[in-house]
């Protein structure tokens, strides 16, 4: 995909993502009794991380979900995300140097928005001890810095904006990555939200919702236990087999290392 000069998206998105972001809360109320009945996790830790300016309170119907799963699943426990992570990020780290610790298994790490960036940062550092990274809607890509309605507002809050290094941040950690985003992302340039540069465990799968509904999106719940509950060494592409190709459209872009089948 060649480079672009990103703007946010259409002030349209952006006022819609309230009343977009309920709309997915009440979907997800009536998909429950299919969700309930996905497959059953391995026990295997998992942390949520929250986006800019989120709190672990806005995730707890899906930790709570993955728990029921089987998942010993948790917040990040750090409070509101203000943007702080990447500079002390070794608080994140010890938590998951505890949980491997503890449990001696691999942790997955699921990151909203920004909480996805330290995901995916963590498991670049700390890939011995992290299974798999799931980002949603996560501005790690080309120009994110222009790319998001809240950037103006992170760069005054985080002291450490303006240091992060693009080149560093667009490649995928060692270790499987499913970017989900949504092309009527309201807050996010969709395109940011991309993994363009990875390996042959990195993946994108496209959902139609919000930016801020998207720990909400039913859609996203069957992707996170799709790849939650997959071996960890037998990781497989995600499949927009049969019926799951009306609630997943084609991506519009995958990592050349990665071959997906839609058959």
């Amino acid at each position: 995909m060649p480079s672009e000069n990103l703007r946010p998206p259409n002030m349209l998105l952006t006022l819609s993502e309230t009343a977009r972001a309920m709309s997915e809360q009440s979907a997800l109320f009536g998909s429950w009794p299919y969700l309930v009945n996905s497959p059953q996790g391995d026990g295997h830790p998992v942390i949520v991380i929250p986006g800019f300016i989120g709190r672990d309170i806005y995730n707890w119907q899906l930790i709570y979900h993955l728990r029921l799963l089987g998942y010993h699943a948790t917040g990040w426990k750090q409070g509101r995300n203000v943007g702080q992570g990447l500079l002390d990020k070794n608080v994140l780290i010890d938590r998951v140097n505890k949980l491997f610790s503890r449990n001696q298994r691999k942790v997955t790490l699921i990151g909203h928005s920004l909480g996805g960036v330290y995901a995916r940062e963590i498991a670049r550092e700390w890939p011995d001890e992290v299974r798999q990274v799931i980002t949603l809607s996560s501005p790690f890509g080309h120009e994110r810095h222009t790319a998001s309605r809240l950037n103006k507002l992170y760069n005054f809050i985080s002291p450490h904006s303006g240091q992060d290094d693009d080149e560093f941040w667009r490649e995928s950690p060692p270790v499987p990555t499913t970017a989900i985003y949504s092309r009527s992302d309201g807050i996010v340039n969709w395109r940011a939200t991309l993994q363009k540069y990875g390996h042959e465990q990195s993946e994108n799968i496209e959902v139609y919702g919000s930016h801020n509904g998207m720990t909400w999106n039913p859609a996203v719940w069957h992707v996170i236990a799709d790849r939650l509950a997959q071996a960890p060494y037998d990781w497989q592409p995600f499949k927009r087999r049969g019926w799951r190709r009306i609630p997943f459209p084609k991506p519009a872009w995958q990592p050349s290392a990665v071959q997906v089948e839609d058959e």
